[in-house]
């Protein structure tokens, strides 16, 4: 097995992984049991696609990954960080040291079939505005079921909340051909998720102050803002373990989802309510104040809300649930960094006229699932998303 060193900062020539067209990219730590499971059938299932190659870059395992990776799978180059760089940074230096025109973030607890990656490759190959792909995101144990970080493509409500085709909260549907048209969606899955390299280097990759969850929203949300966009292939088909890494029961996995999505928030909002004012025919400079005045307006609410929540676990005595809430916001302050109303006119000056942002709900689809029953993708009509 070639390992390559991995720099924390440059990448020498000499550790470039010499170019192929699909970069096929698990970001192990401390799986080495999915890697026994899982990475033979994607082993498998990549020999069959032209140009693709599966590549393992390791965030310090402690578990016996590396070990697991030499004994069963030395035909596999890995990449070895010395420390946990998270979801955000690992990928972002593993593709550091990839020459690809597309790269592939898939998770070590995904079980693929044989022929998964050949239409997301058709599917880039002939849509150059396509940003990003994905599959459909099948459950692992409840394989006709979709699975919840994903499904079959998702969307976000007027506060930031996602949700998915095939999943709205906690209520999953059973795939039965509803969702087998490629669609357009405002976030895919970054369990399994194809992106254009040149897009994704010119976006600065992953929000590295993310660490790990609703980076790839993110991603996929800075991707519409430039003019791409971002699509479903159902004709592929992935099952997810899920938990592998994070329980959702996890303090950890709760805070990050609260300040992430703050996060997330701050980075974009501005950007596309100043895009919506654009286009109704407002000049750049006023869409930009407009915009930048209604994000911070709505990013306060936000967080009124999180604090609602706050609330809400402290009084059922999740203690742990209702610090996470208070360290996310204390850690969001310190990492926000929204873009100014001079940054936004410039944005709207290069890109007003050729990008939008579609998928945004109008609704708070917490209250809309349990007021009107929206618990069922089928049932969120068209006309009550943005643009």
């Amino acid at each position: 097995m070639k390992a390559v060193a991995a720099s924390t900062e440059t990448i020498a020539d000499a550790d470039v992984i010499n170019r192929m067209k699909t970069a096929v990219v698990i970001l192990n730590w401390n799986t080495e049991g999915f890697l026994r499971d899982f990475l033979p059938g994607l082993l498998q299932s990549v020999r069959n696609v032209e140009g693709a190659e599966v590549i393992v870059a390791d965030n310090a395992s402690a578990d016996g990954s590396m070990a697991v990776m030499k004994e069963m799978f030395p035909q596999v180059r890995t990449i070895a960080f010395e420390k946990n760089f998270g979801f955000t940074g690992g990928y972002n230096r593993a593709f550091e040291q990839i020459d690809s025109e597309y790269f592939v973030l898939i998770n070590s607890d995904i079980e693929v079939p044989q022929d998964w990656l050949g239409p997301l490759v058709d599917w880039m190959d002939t849509h150059p505005e396509c940003g990003a792909c994905a599959p459909k995101l099948h459950s692992w144990q409840e394989r006709e079921k979709f699975e919840y970080a994903g499904a079959a493509g998702g969307y976000i409500d007027l506060f930031g909340y996602p949700f998915c085709r095939g999943r709205v909260l906690k209520r999953i549907e059973t795939d039965k051909g509803q969702y087998d048209t490629p669609a357009d969606v405002f976030w895919a899955t970054g369990a399994c998720l194809m992106v254009r390299s040149s897009l994704y280097r010119r976006l600065g990759g992953l929000d590295d102050r993310f660490f790990a969850h609703m980076e790839e929203i993110d991603l996929c949300w800075r991707m519409q803002l430039e003019g791409f966009k971002v699509t479903v292939v159902p004709e592929s088909v992935v099952y997810h373990l899920g938990g592998g890494t994070l329980p959702a029961s996890s303090p950890f996995k709760l805070f990050l989802n609260y300040r992430n999505n703050l996060l997330m928030l701050s980075n974009n909002l501005g950007k596309t309510f100043a895009l919506q004012a654009f286009r109704s025919g407002l000049s750049a400079e006023r869409a930009a104040v407009k915009g930048h005045r209604k994000a911070c307006r709505r990013i306060a609410f936000r967080k009124c809300l999180d604090l609602m929540s706050a609330v809400v676990y402290l009084m059922t005595f999740k203690t742990e649930s209702f610090k996470a809430v208070l360290k996310a916001h204390e850690e969001y302050g310190k990492l926000a960094l929204s873009p100014s109303e001079a940054e936004i006119r410039k944005y709207l000056e290069d890109y007003g006229g050729k990008s939008s942002v579609r998928g945004i709900y109008k609704k708070w689809i917490i209250l809309a699932s349990m007021l009107k029953g929206e618990n069922i993708f089928s049932s969120v009509k068209e006309q009550d998303f943005y643009m």
